[in-house]
């Protein structure tokens, strides 16, 4: 029976997903199952990410939430149209800044080498540097950023983009989360694994920060919304006579069918990413440098011994799990239609996303997905979940007796306590996770 269950374990766990997924669309709406859907196939990619940094090479990235927004970031520098009367007023600065800064870091790196002599003055100098760069880096950006946000701040106050296809900005959000996550790798995959998630957490608080305050870049917390999509509107589907046909022949209402058509079609977009990903991460996993990422994640002192270069090797996957999850934000931001920096919450993107892979099995591809999927299925039908619950418990009650009203307006909470509850069972009774690792050497 136990071989059985074994060989038949990741059907057996995606069947159930799916079965719960169909229940959603008979009982609620189709249209609430593939919106399901479709951020679940995010979060499983993100998952997937996690799941390189973590489950191959035992990396304790805290700081998820700062690279999925820089992946969302590159929605808006991606896609946005530029706005020519920011350009005009205040874009050379912008792009002398950029320089300043470009030189300022080859400078530090450039002096940091050539001082060996005076060892001991080092820091004082390199101090003096970055403090001379950032005043005049201050002077050039000031007037210049002020005079960009005060045009039309209302619709605009902001550079806005390339105006580029959106589809673009997904890569694009994988490296800029790599670029990030290999600066923050060269300084911190040098410390124990406790002051890297520290480091990780406090240098994505500094990115969300930095997301809210330059409106500059990304309107702050005034968002930037109607970014271009990858598929068609709803309005120009349901003027189409074969949208009409379609919807007729199922026995739906054009409207209705065709918000249906676009989540299907975000579905099939979704699904050619995640596929990519999980097969170029099964491929890394069964080859020779994925068991040497396992042997260096349990074993770093012997892998040293035998001549490897730990902290270069855990860069490499920190660098590759951070580009999938950027461009996982990327999605999001693609599929939210607005990027808005108050919503990256530590949370939904870093505490959900862990225990994604905790539950699904660090270490399996397959467990990263169906963790991803089946936690946001909970994440979202724990309200409605909770509600039907209460509503059986309580029928007793009168509709205007305390508790019952108490429960009711706390059933919103019962999200937190359903993932809660779903992590304790897992860890009691499936501490490897669902779909637990394969034992490969």
């Amino acid at each position: 029976m136990k071989q059985y269950y074994q060989k038949y374990r990741n059907i057996f766990f995606f069947s159930i997903l799916l079965f719960l997924i169909a229940m959603v669309g008979i009982f609620q709406s189709w249209s609430l199952a593939l919106s399901i859907i479709n951020v679940g196939l995010i979060a499983a990619i993100m998952s997937l990410g996690v799941n390189i940094q973590w489950g191959y090479a035992g990396l304790f990235n805290v700081g998820i939430m700062g690279f999925a927004a820089l992946g969302g970031v590159a929605g808006v520098l991606i896609s946005m149209p530029p706005v020519s009367s920011a350009w005009s007023t205040g874009g050379l600065n912008i792009l002398a800044g950029l320089f300043l800064i470009i030189i300022g870091i080859f400078s530090i790196r450039f002096f940091w080498n050539k001082i060996t002599k005076y060892k001991r003055y080092r820091y004082y100098i390199i101090s003096s540097i970055i403090l001379i760069f950032y005043i005049i880096l201050r002077i050039v950006l000031d007037p210049a950023i002020q005079r960009i946000e005060a045009i039309d701040p209302s619709t605009t106050g902001y550079l806005g983009g390339l105006g580029l296809p959106i589809l673009i900005s997904w890569p694009v959000g994988g490296i800029f989360a790599a670029i990030a996550a290999y600066a923050i790798g060269k300084v911190a995959l040098g410390l124990r694994s406790d002051y890297l998630a520290i480091a990780t957490l406090g240098i994505s608080e500094i990115i969300i920060y930095f997301l809210k305050n330059e409106e500059w870049l990304t309107r702050g917390v005034k968002d930037v919304s109607g970014l271009p999509r990858p598929v068609p509107y709803e309005i120009d589907l349901q003027q189409t006579i074969w949208m009409q046909e379609i919807s007729n022949f199922f026995g739906v209402n054009v409207i209705d069918g065709s918000y249906i058509f676009i989540k299907i079609s975000y579905m099939f977009l979704f699904l050619i990413i995640l596929v990519c990903i999980f097969s170029l991460s099964e491929i890394a996993l069964k080859s020779p440098w994925g068991r040497m990422m396992r042997a260096i994640r349990d074993n770093e002192i012997a892998a040293e011994a035998m001549g490897k270069n730990v902290t270069k090797k855990h860069l490499v996957v920190f660098v590759i799990g951070s580009g999938v999850i950027g461009m996982a934000g990327a999605m999001l931001t693609t599929l939210d239609g607005s990027f808005t920096p108050t919503t990256y919450q530590p949370l939904r993107f870093t505490f959900l996303i862990w225990v994604m892979v905790i539950i699904g099995g660090s270490g399996n591809n397959w467990g990263a997905i169906l963790g991803g999927m089946f936690i946001w299925f909970f994440w979202i039908q724990a309200e409605p979940i909770g509600l039907w619950l209460i509503d059986k418990l309580t029928f007793a009650m009168a509709d205007d007796y305390w508790l019952k009203i108490q429960l009711i307006e706390n059933a919103a909470h019962m999200r937190l306590m359903t993932v809660g509850i779903i992590l304790i069972l897992a860890l009691r009774f499936s501490p490897k996770g669902l779909i637990p690792e394969t034992n490969r050497y």
